[in-house]
């Protein structure tokens, strides 16, 4: 029975899963837990923050759940095992810094105007954060998707100062120019994203950066898509991943975070007249 799960060489195949990645591979027989962290290591070391702590979970057939790696667990047979960060202290969860913040804009189009609900009332908002990430010195990618087809971004948006505007086919915007690019801003740990669709452009984005160990914060008053449908099972169903599902107002005032903060008063400016109570707020 055990030869017959045996790859060649007496190595053992399993599944090695992280986030929203599973890669089948292969360990020696009777390989332990030191082993399996250097195979996760060696698999996703680009996408682990090495400041955090984890735990390697293996797939139970008896319980038809992963439980955590038994004590003194070696390799005999084929398996399933993950690699599952732990949670970080409640009192740093959700806090944003501007030192290690950076935004997201996400593929604000001109071929996209007619088609996304609300989308007047998302460049409103969306103009609002790219002044705050100005005042407060925090660094902008933007997204284009397609250009060539779709337009650039819409003249609402004042990118004067964002250095980083990507062109893109693929509907997430971690392209392999903008992890370059993330992985040269020292000390970064939060993304506020916004932009369109939410469904698609925001959630893969989302869902690959918190796989890459980023948090994540998505501004729902700066996010729309052609279906409000879409939209609405969109940030439920990233919500519930641990994704931070918030408002253009609570980060630019979590940003500066007391009202001694030298760029208050402008910041206040900003935020003086509220965000628009448009029909992002219905359900359907």
């Amino acid at each position: 029975m055990a030869e017959a799960l045996l790859g060649n060489n007496n190595h053992v195949p399993i599944l090695f899963s992280y986030s929203v990645f599973s890669r089948p591979s292969s360990v020696p027989l009777g390989s332990g837990y030191e082993v399996l962290i250097q195979k996760f290591l060696s698999m996703y070391g680009e996408q682990l923050d090495v400041h955090r702590k984890f735990v390697i979970q293996l797939f139970s057939e008896e319980w038809g759940q992963y439980i955590d790696l038994p004590k003194a667990f070696v390799v005999v047979e084929k398996c399933k095992l993950r690699l599952v960060p732990l949670q970080v202290e409640i009192t740093t969860l959700g806090n944003l810094s501007s030192s290690s913040t950076i935004f997201f804009c996400c593929d604000m189009q001109e071929r996209f105007r007619p088609a996304i609900k609300y989308f007047g009332d998302i460049i409103s908002v969306g103009q609002r954060l790219l002044q705050g990430a100005r005042l407060l010195g925090i660094p902008v990618i933007v997204s284009e998707q397609y250009p060539k087809g779709l337009g650039s971004t819409v003249q609402e948006l004042d990118l004067t100062g964002v250095k980083f505007v990507f062109p893109k086919t693929k509907f997430s915007m971690v392209l392999p120019e903008v992890e370059t690019t993330l992985a040269e801003i020292p000390g970064l740990r939060s993304v506020v994203l916004f932009g369109v669709e939410t469904h698609v452009c925001i959630q893969q984005t989302a869902l690959d950066l918190i796989g890459r160990g980023f948090e994540v914060h998505i501004v729902a008053d700066a996010t729309s898509s052609r279906s409000m449908m879409d939209r609405m099972f969109a940030l439920e169903r990233l919500a519930r991943t641990g994704i931070i599902v918030t408002t253009s107002e609570s980060i630019l005032l979590q940003l500066i975070s007391d009202k001694d903060h030298p760029k208050f008063k402008e910041i206040q400016n900003l935020i003086k007249a509220s965000a628009p109570e448009s029909g992002l707020l219905s359900k359907v």
